[in-house]
């Protein structure tokens, strides 16, 4: 089950001035000791207890700064004995130890506040890594990787003002090491793959490839050796052996984005793969090993898809371990002064633009307006701005250009609305192309928003082919 063998010889060498203490709590025996015997030579204080009954006694009468207890034990078990210690120091961080069997009550541990759990049979080097990380935790509660200075939150390539995502920048470092299957939800132009590159680059796979797919985006009769590979003579036109997208991913993360475009027959492919961590190209007879993490992400709400027998359930449950939602814009304004500034700086320097900031009359059309294309279509307003802007300012006019019809509309829609019947030639002209190209864009959203992410039916309200309409929705970034 370990790797390397400890006795209690080689331990009281390593005695340290202040160690950490740790209390491991565990009916079994023979792990307890191995426990208490490793940590020590680790460098930790550790106690044991053999029942919840007598942690939360050593917890009430003694000072700890990380609990390890198994899920399943006798009597008290782990998920009721964590409710009961984040009652007396809801600080304490608390890893739980679980069984295969018992993954679903470790993860509805986590949302209760478990620090991370550990799968038997672990590894010595997940163990050392999870009680690092929980140790940080307990020393800094708003986790180094995250700056809170002035309620600027930055995580990765990710920036923020908003408590909701400080949580959401808190969970992925959480998760970001695990190897848990992660489903990030949330509409379209929120940041999902931002998020997914996040818990990979934070994770230990960092230096192993980041594989994105676009399921939605890769035609059907295609996807299964887009995703798997194929071995030669498979097909027509299959004249060499082609590696897959998960054998690319081998050793990193695989983001699978748009899952709920997945095909029912697809769908049990990819279960296999969630499951035995394996795979058998098209037209291939023998199971390769694939070992990567799965980050998933839809628009989509999959529970109903399961529902209406579009997705199955067991692959459902087996991608949403860890849930990330991401809200949409108009759920955290908060974050909008902060990602303008951003997309100011970055979008000024690439255009070679001398554009310091932006207008408070046009921060407020910003503040005003419901956002249905997200942090997404925020971006595409301020580069547009700075491309039209000819002054150190984005005024409401340059919003006005990039928007709408009337510089005063911009903050008062609730929603996009389809092309006005006249449109207004600006005094000093206009970029016809881009003004063209964003009504475009807008009726897209619209449709997608009408018809709840259905890409067929929102096809069909704009009178296109479905392939036609894919091209556009691939032309403009939207997901």
């Amino acid at each position: 089950m370990f790797s390397s063998v400890v006795t209690k010889e080689n331990v009281e060498s390593n005695s340290l001035p202040t160690r950490p203490k740790l209390l491991i709590v565990d009916d079994d025996s023979s792990l307890r000791e191995f426990l208490e015997i490793f940590l020590a030579k680790e460098g930790y204080k550790v106690d044991s207890a053999d029942c919840g009954g007598k942690a939360i006694e050593k917890v009430r009468n003694g000072s700890y700064d990380l609990v390890i207890t198994d899920v399943r034990m006798p009597g008290m078990d782990g998920v009721e004995l964590l409710r009961r210690l984040k009652a007396l120091d809801a600080g304490l961080p608390v890893v739980l130890i679980t069984a295969f069997a018992s993954l679903d009550a470790a993860v509805d541990a986590m949302k209760e506040g478990a620090w991370d759990y550990l799968t038997k049979p672990f590894k010595i080097e997940e163990l050392r890594k999870v009680i690092e990380n929980a140790l940080s935790s307990r020393q800094d509660p708003s986790l180094k990787t995250v700056d809170t200075k002035d309620r600027i939150y930055r995580l990765d390539n990710m920036v923020a003002s908003s408590p909701a995502m400080l949580k959401i920048f808190q969970l992925v470092q959480r998760v970001a090491s695990s190897p848990t299957s992660v489903l990030i939800t949330g509409e379209s132009g929120t940041g999902k793959e931002l998020v997914a590159r996040a818990l990979h680059n934070l994770s230990d796979r960092n230096d192993k490839p980041f594989v994105v797919v676009n399921c939605g985006g890769i035609p059907e009769n295609l996807l299964e050796s887009e995703l798997f590979g194929h071995k030669k003579g498979a097909f027509t036109g299959a004249d060499r052996d082609k590696l897959g997208l998960f054998a690319m991913a081998n050793g990193g993360s695989i983001f699978l984005d748009e899952i709920g475009e997945l095909p029912i027959t697809l769908q049990v492919k990819l279960l296999r793969v969630v499951q035995q961590r394996s795979f058998t190209p098209v037209g291939g007879t023998s199971p390769v090993a694939v070992d990567c993490r799965i980050i998933a992400a839809t628009n989509r709400n999959l529970e109903k898809e399961v529902m209406d027998g579009n997705f199955r359930e067991d692959l459902f449950y087996r991608l949403n371990v860890i849930q990330v939602r991401i809200p949409p814009l108009r759920e955290r304004k908060e974050d909008i002064p902060l990602l303008v500034q951003y997309f100011l700086d970055k979008y000024a320097e690439l255009h070679g633009k001398k554009v310091q900031g932006i207008s408070s009359f046009a921060l407020q059309a910003l503040m005003e307006y419901p956002f249905p294309g997200n942090v997404r279509e925020l971006e595409n307003i301020i580069e547009r701005s700075i491309a039209l802007s000819t002054s150190s300012l984005v005024l409401p006019e340059s919003l006005y250009i990039a928007k709408c019809k009337h510089k005063d509309e911009f903050g008062r829609r609730n929603s996009l609305e389809t092309a006005p019947e006249r449109h207004e030639l600006p005094k000093d002209g206009m970029d016809l192309d881009a003004y063209l190209a964003d009504i475009e864009k807008s009726l897209l959203l619209q449709a997608l928003e009408r018809t709840d992410g259905r890409k067929k039916e929102a096809a069909d309200l704009l009178g296109v082919n479905f392939r036609s309409f894919r091209y556009r929705l691939s032309k403009y970034e939207i997901g």
